[in-house]
């Protein structure tokens, strides 16, 4: 992640796709922006928002975000849809470059974060993932457990 939030008090996590990394191999991340009206913003100062069953794609020259939940602002004049597409901004060589990525076979765009950035803006990560089978998600698991087996092993004995 890009900065913790002792370091700076305006980085703060929105929401965190937990699931990505157990279902995808990741292979690469991009920071995007995303182009939200301002009951979102609001709404997601209050952080109230999922993007665990989202996904972004490459549609007409344009990288969108599909899926995402961001809840309803009660004190809004002018609400917002809590399920609409959302643009996300990249410059011109990133969206070429996500595009001839997602073109191979079996590779897919899957946000891995929402957060406010140093600055205060609102940002996606999204992660160049492939799809993981069954044999591939065991074996993640696996390696988890071992990891913790030694942490608590190191815990005891030093």
């Amino acid at each position: 992640m890009a900065q913790k939030p002792a370091q700076n008090p305006n980085y703060k996590v929105i929401a965190e796709n937990r699931r990505a990394r157990y279902d995808y191999a990741i292979q690469d991340d991009l920071e995007c922006g995303i182009e939200l009206q301002g009951s979102e913003v609001k709404s997601l100062r209050t952080g109230q928002s999922n993007i665990a069953e989202s996904y972004a794609a490459v549609e007409n020259g344009e990288l969108w975000l599909t899926n995402s939940y961001i809840a309803p602002y009660e004190q809004a004049m002018f609400g917002h849809e809590d399920r609409r597409r959302r643009k996300l901004l990249v410059n011109k060589r990133e969206l070429a470059r996500l595009w001839s990525e997602t073109a191979r076979k079996g590779m897919t765009l899957v946000p891995l974060v929402l957060y406010f950035n140093h600055r205060g803006m609102a940002k996606v990560k999204i992660g160049i993932a492939k799809g993981k089978r069954a044999p591939d998600k065991r074996e993640t698991a696996a390696k988890r457990d071992w990891q913790r087996q030694k942490q608590r092993l190191l815990k005891e004995h030093g």
